[in-house]
C-alpha cells in the first residue's frame, strides 16, 4: 500500500506527453497550441492522469522543432503568448493535473541573442567564452577542432565565416566580425550551438529561467539531454579516447554540481518541483547517479523502451531497473513511446522489435494488428509496473507510425543531415485525429491542412470513435488508468516474481493484484484468482492467450 505523501504524486504519477504542434490547432493554422490544448484538458482528466509533459513551448526559428530555443523566458507566437502558458496552467491545476514543461540546458538557437553578440564579438571575444568556439585544424584552420560527430549526421563543428553561408546556418551569413575562420562545437543540428557550462554566466541565466517558471506555477522540469551539459575542457578526439570512459561530451563528472544547485532552488518553492533527465547511458550504475536525493527525481527508462518483445530481455530490464535505483532511493519509470522513437504500435509488429537509431529497422514492414495486439499487453505490463509511467499522446489511442509521409514534407533535422538516408522522428509527431472521418480530424478547423498530413485510415482511430466503443485502445487505457489510480496495491513501490512458464511475465503488486503477460505463442494458464479486474485482449476460461496481458485480484 502506498503511504506517500502529496508532494511525493511523482512517485507513481501517471505522465502524458504533448507535443505541442501536433496535439490540438486551437488558431486555425494547421499546428497545434495553447488555445488547443488547453480545450482538451477535460480529456485528459477523463483520460486518468496526473500530469502533462509540454515539448518546448519557448521562442524558437523551428530548425528542430522547438529544441532550438531564442527565448528560454517567453512562449513562441506559433503556440500562442506567455499570458495564454500562464492561463493554461491555471487551467490545468483546476482540472487536478500538474505541468511539466521541457528545458533545454545543452544547446540553445543561433538565433539566440547571446550567441549573436558572439559571433559579431569575434575571436578571444568573452562574449564566445559562453559557448565552445575554437581555432580549426590544419594549415589554414580548414579542419573542425577534433573528430566529435553530431547526433543528427556529421561534424559536430560548423565554422564561423563571411560569403554566402553554405556550410553555416543562415543567421551567421555575412555577419560583421564572422569571417575569423573558428569553429563552434554543436553536438546536434547546426543551428543548436552547444553551451559552455563552465561559464558561470550560463549558470546563471539557466537558474534565472527555472525561477521564471517556478514562480508562475510549473509543477517540473523534463530536462533534454541531461548528461550533456558539461564537456571534457581538452577537447580529444573521441576515436583516441579508451575503453570503458564516458565519451568526452556525455557524463562527465561536473554535471552532478549543476543538477544540485538546481535541485535546492526547485525544494525552495512551494510546489517542490520535480526534474526528470533525458537519459541515454548505457550503463545502468551510471544513470542511477543522477538519480541520489540531491540531484534528479527521476530520469527516462529507455532500456525498457528500447527492450525487444521478449520475456526474457523484459525481465532482465525490470529486476535491473528496480536493483539499481533502489539504493538511492529513487522511483522507476516506464516509457514505451515518445517524440523520437518510431510508435511502438508499429515496433512491435516488426521482426525486429527493438528500439533502435539505425535507419534500416524503419524500413521493416510491420503487421499492425500483431503490433496493436502487443501494444495493448504492454500498455498494462508498464502501468502494472511499481514506479511512474509515461504515455506519449495518441498511445492511448493506439496511432502507428507514419511511413509514408512525403519527401518534401519531412522537417526532421535527421533527415536533412543524413542525406535523406534517415526518415527521421517526423512519423510519430503527427497530428492527433480527434474526430470526423476524414482529415483534419477534429485537430484543425475544417479545410484547414494540418502541418503533417494525418493517413486517412485514421478515422477508426479519432478520440470520438475509441470513446464509443469499450473494446478500443482509449478504453483500455482509461480503465486502466483508472483502476491504477484507485487501488492501493498498484502504487505501492515494491513487487514480487510469481512462478510462471519460461513465456510469462507474472508479478505481484502487494498482497492483493497480479500482473500477468504472455509473450509465448501458445495459450499460458493463469495463477489462481477471484477476480480478473482488466485484460488487454479477451480471456476464455483460465487460460491467458498469446500476446494479452492481465490485471488479477488474487485471493
Amino acid at each position: 500500500m502506498s503511504d506517500l505523501t502529496p508532494d511525493q504524486w511523482w512517485r507513481h504519477a501517471a505522465i502524458y506527453q504533448i507535443y505541442p504542434r501536433s496535439f490540438a490547432d486551437g488558431s486555425g493554422d494547421g499546428v497545434g497550441d495553447l488555445a488547443g490544448i488547453r480545450s482538451r484538458l477535460g480529456y485528459l482528466r477523463e483520460l486518468g492522469v496526473d500530469a502533462v509533459w509540454l515539448s518546448p513551448w519557448y521562442v524558437s526559428p523551428m530548425a528542430d522543432a522547438g529544441y532550438d530555443v531564442a527565448d528560454y523566458r517567453d512562449i513562441d507566437p506559433l503556440f500562442g503568448t506567455l499570458a495564454d502558458a500562464e492561463a493554461f496552467l491555471g487551467e490545468a491545476h483546476e482540472h487536478g493535473l500538474r505541468v511539466i514543461v521541457d528545458i533545454v540546458p545543452n544547446h540553445c538557437s543561433d538565433r539566440h541573442p547571446w550567441f549573436q553578440a558572439a559571433v559579431a564579438a569575434g575571436s578571444g571575444s568573452q562574449e564566445r567564452k559562453l559557448f565552445w568556439f575554437r581555432p580549426g585544424r590544419g594549415s589554414a584552420g580548414e579542419l573542425p577542432p577534433n573528430d566529435w560527430q553530431s547526433n543528427f549526421g556529421g561534424s559536430a563543428w560548423t565554422q564561423v565565416r563571411s560569403g554566402d553561408g553554405a556550410d553555416s546556418p543562415s543567421s551567421l551569413s555575412g555577419r560583421a566580425g564572422a569571417a575569423d575562420g573558428e569553429w563552434y562545437l554543436h553536438m546536434f543540428a547546426p543551428e543548436q550551438p552547444d553551451w559552455n557550462w563552465d561559464h558561470p554566466a550560463v549558470r546563471e541565466d539557466f537558474a534565472t529561467t527555472l525561477r521564471f517558471w517556478l514562480d508562475r506555477g510549473v509543477d517540473g522540469f523534463r530536462i533534454d539531454v541531461a548528461d550533456n551539459l558539461v564537456k571534457d575542457p581538452n577537447l580529444p578526439n573521441f576515436a583516441t579516447m579508451p575503453l570503458g570512459v564516458p565519451a568526452p561530451w556525455a557524463d562527465q563528472e561536473g554535471v552532478h554540481e549543476i543538477y544540485r544547485e538546481w535541485r535546492q532552488i526547485a525544494d525552495s518553492y512551494p510546489q517542490k518541483a520535480i526534474f526528470v533527465g533525458e537519459l541515454w547511458l548505457p550503463e545502468p550504475d551510471r544513470f542511477a547517479r543522477y538519480l541520489r536525493p540531491d540531484e534528479l527525481h527521476t530520469g527516462f527508462n529507455f532500456a525498457f523502451l528500447s527492450a525487444p518483445w521478449e520475456p526474457a530481455a523484459l525481465r532482465e530490464i525490470i529486476d535491473q531497473t528496480l536493483a539499481i535505483q533502489a539504493p538511492v532511493g529513487a522511483p522507476a519509470t516506464w516509457v514505451l513511446s515518445n517524440h523520437d522513437v518510431a510508435r511502438h504500435v508499429t515496433r512491435f509488429g516488426r521482426a525486429d522489435t527493438r528500439h533502435t537509431w539505425d535507419p534500416a529497422t524503419a524500413s521493416q514492414s510491420s503487421d499492425l494488428a500483431l503490433g496493436t495486439r502487443r501494444a495493448r499487453a504492454a500498455g498494462l505490463l508498464s502501468m502494472g509496473l511499481p514506479g511512474s509511467v509515461y504515455v506519449y499522446q495518441g498511445e492511448e489511442l493506439g496511432l502507428p507510425e507514419v511511413q509514408d509521409i512525403p519527401d518534401e514534407l519531412l522537417a526532421d533535422p535527421r533527415w536533412l543531415r543524413s542525406g535523406h538516408t534517415d526518415r527521421g522522428r517526423d512519423g510519430c509527431r503527427v497530428p492527433l485525429p480527434w474526430s470526423g472521418q476524414a482529415p483534419p480530424f477534429g485537430f484543425s478547423p475544417e479545410g484547414v491542412t494540418p502541418w503533417l498530413p494525418q493517413p486517412a485510415a485514421w478515422r477508426e482511430l479519432t478520440a470520438e470513435a475509441e470513446s464509443a466503443d469499450p473494446g478500443s485502445m482509449l478504453s483500455l487505457y482509461r480503465r486502466a488508468l483508472h483502476i491504477r489510480r484507485a487501488e492501493p496495491d498498484l502504487l505501492g513501490e515494491t513487487m514480487r516474481w510469481l512462478p510462471s512458464g519460461p513465456d510469462v511475465l507474472a508479478f505481484a503488486r502487494g498482497d492483493g493484484i497480479a500482473c500477468v503477460v504472455n509473450l509465448g505463442a501458445t495459450a499460458a494458464p493463469l495463477p489462481e484468482h477471484r477476480e480478473v479486474l482488466l485484460a488487454s485482449s479477451p480471456i476464455e476460461e483460465d487460460a491467458l492467450p498469446s500476446d494479452t496481458a492481465v490485471w488479477l485480484r488474487l485471493p
